[in-house]
């Protein structure tokens, strides 16, 4: 054992020795942010800056305080009908794409992923002016509609990288034995895409949940969400309700992200071991 310690070669070691420093100040980096503000919204000091003890009064406050529900409400609300409709026409896309084959689909899987690409502000200031052309007033049903329109495209690539590795061979079979399209579809197709229908709805919702930039740029009055009224608050000053209610929407965030993960991972270890 000790001859096999001696022969390491040093080089390696601290080549190891750097790439782990560097993950470990790139975590650090990323995510020292995030674990304060959640640190911080147990902190029992108005003005946030030192700590002076712990309490779950801000807690106590912020889920006492009726516009935050309501804005919550409205942030659920929309999630909610978004996620539904984007998983729907995003999972048709993302089969049509895998499935069908016609001139100029490079460039139309390209157009397709450009809400993926293009900056947040553009594509709010897109949104804006279309309902101003279509004289449409703004509030939750063009917060919805904008959702709805960005969401999709994720929703068609998961579905997309999802079909990438169905054999089509199953559907073959199906026919063979009698099966209509739509029979084949549902007892052969969709238990396949269910990972990705599961992955893309909780990743739309996530978004949805989020978004502040064009929700900001699409809302109206008497629509706030939830993000739009933590920024109002912050607006004023950072205090620890801002940090519970923040803290509150980054749990239910990593929540769905997790769960989405898990899901992913569920399905593929499923496969390997068919």
């Amino acid at each position: 054992m000790s001859r096999r310690r001696l022969n390491v070669n040093p080089l390696d070691y601290s080549r190891k020795l750097w790439m782990r420093s560097a993950m470990g100040f790139t975590f650090f980096f990323l995510y020292f942010p995030i674990i304060s503000l959640i640190i911080f919204s147990f902190n029992d000091s108005k003005r946030n800056i030192t700590w002076q003890g712990f309490t779950l009064k801000y807690y106590e406050k912020a889920f006492n305080n009726n516009q935050l529900h309501e804005a919550f409400a409205n942030s659920l609300l929309i999630a909610g009908i978004s996620t539904l409709t984007a998983t729907v026409l995003g999972a048709m896309l993302g089969l049509a794409l895998y499935r069908f084959r016609f001139p100029m689909q490079g460039p139309y899987e390209g157009i397709v992923h450009l809400p993926i690409v293009i900056p947040e502000i553009c594509l709010a200031v897109a949104m804006v002016a279309f309902f101003a052309t279509v004289e449409v007033p703004l509030g939750l049903v063009t917060i919805t509609v904008s959702h709805i329109a960005f969401s999709i495209p994720f929703v068609a690539v998961v579905i997309r990288a999802r079909m990438a590795g169905f054999n089509r061979s199953l559907e073959e079979a199906s026919a063979d034995l009698g099966a209509s399209q739509w029979q084949t579809f549902w007892n052969v197709t969709f238990p396949y895409m269910k990972p990705g229908l599961v992955a893309g709805a909780l990743l739309a919702f996530t978004l949805s949940l989020d978004d502040f930039v064009i929700t900001f740029f699409t809302s109206g009055p008497g629509s706030t969400t939830f993000p739009i009224k933590i920024y109002s608050m912050v607006r004023f000053s950072v205090t620890p309700e801002v940090n519970a209610a923040s803290t509150v929407l980054i749990v239910i965030t990593l929540a769905l992200t997790t769960l989405a993960l898990w899901v992913q991972s569920k399905s593929q270890r499923n496969e390997s071991n068919a």
